[in-house]
């Protein structure tokens, strides 16, 4: 049996993405709570897809990403409810959310800087303060509304919105990670000592991931903050970098698919569980653990199916 072309393979998904997003709007006359659903499963597969390239892909331990999404989410607020004028906020959605990433890639920069002169578990501390810097910055700016948040943005997250950036930052993840770039961030997580005898710049490859990852947080962020059109400090503390690690975990590090079933999972099942109140947020930390201690690598750790693949396969990963 002839193999499928690699350009029809490539083809593939985004085809039938873009013909979702055109089928999904009918459903939110039929079903608004699914739709909203949706839309949160769509958001957290951004954030899960960019967490896994530092995570999974680079070998690296982040546990602050929420932080970057915070800084998306208030700059895309920002524009759209003090700068952007009401009558042009939905034709300049899509630069609002890229003014999101880019602050968010920039406030990366300043983080990724020292901690990459490190090693080890240094860049897991250094974010996880950068989280809570960026909760108390926001906590204090009354500007901003402080602790009571910020309202007043336009609804213009839509579901064809929400697909359409999963499809781009899916595509974006999968041409970075079997290009030569991408191949140089496998091999840090190998072994960085070896990469850097093989002539890879470890310390500008590990930047450029970490920034590529911060940008789609921001998007995801600003995508966000206009579902919910109300954002506060609290909705980005580590209780949601956590959520976070667990989707990724959940899924599997190392694994687009993975990144987009553990989002799916866990965000449905964070539904299914709303009637128990706040014991809900129980599950997160305890999935976790359990996950840790059972199923390191998750439901697909460095495992993607055929189609999601190039010609040559990258390394299983660590054992």
């Amino acid at each position: 049996m002839s193999r499928v072309p690699l350009f029809l393979r490539r083809l593939a998904l985004p085809a039938g993405l873009l013909a979702l997003a055109w089928i999904l709007p009918a459903a939110e006359l039929l079903n608004p709570y699914l739709v909203q659903v949706s839309m949160y499963v769509g958001i957290n597969m951004i954030l899960t897809l960019s967490l896994n390239l530092v995570n999974g892909y680079m070998g690296e331990f982040s546990v602050g990403h929420a932080g970057f999404m915070a800084v998306g989410a208030y700059t895309a607020s920002v524009l759209t409810v003090w700068v952007v004028p009401a009558a042009l906020a939905p034709w300049l959605f899509p630069a609002v959310l890229l003014a999101g990433g880019a602050a968010a890639a920039l406030s990366g920069l300043v983080v990724a800087f020292p901690s990459f002169r490190t090693r080890g578990d240094y860049l897991a501390i250094v974010t996880l303060a950068f989280n809570m810097i960026v909760k108390s910055a926001l906590e204090n700016l009354e500007v901003l509304g402080g602790p009571r948040g910020f309202l007043g943005m336009p609804r213009l997250t839509t579901l064809p919105w929400v697909v359409a950036c999963v499809l781009l930052t899916l595509v974006v993840c999968r041409h970075l990670i079997y290009s030569n770039f991408g191949r140089g961030v496998v091999a840090i997580r190998e072994d960085e000592v070896a990469a850097a005898l093989t002539s890879v710049d470890t310390r500008r490859v590990k930047l450029y991931a970490f920034l590529v990852s911060a940008f789609l947080a921001g998007v995801a962020g600003g995508l966000y903050a206009h579902v919910l059109q109300f954002i506060n400090p609290r909705s980005f503390s580590i209780l949601k970098s956590t959520d976070m690690l667990v989707m990724v975990y959940l899924g599997g590090v190392g694994s687009l698919m993975g990144s987009l079933l553990g989002a799916a999972l866990f965000t449905v099942l964070l539904e299914l569980l709303r009637p128990l109140g706040l014991w809900r947020w129980v599950v997160g930390p305890l999935l976790l653990v359990l996950l840790m201690i059972f199923r390191p690598r998750g439901l697909m750790g460095f495992r993607d199916p055929r189609w999601l693949k190039e010609e040559e396969e990258l390394p299983p990963g660590p054992a």
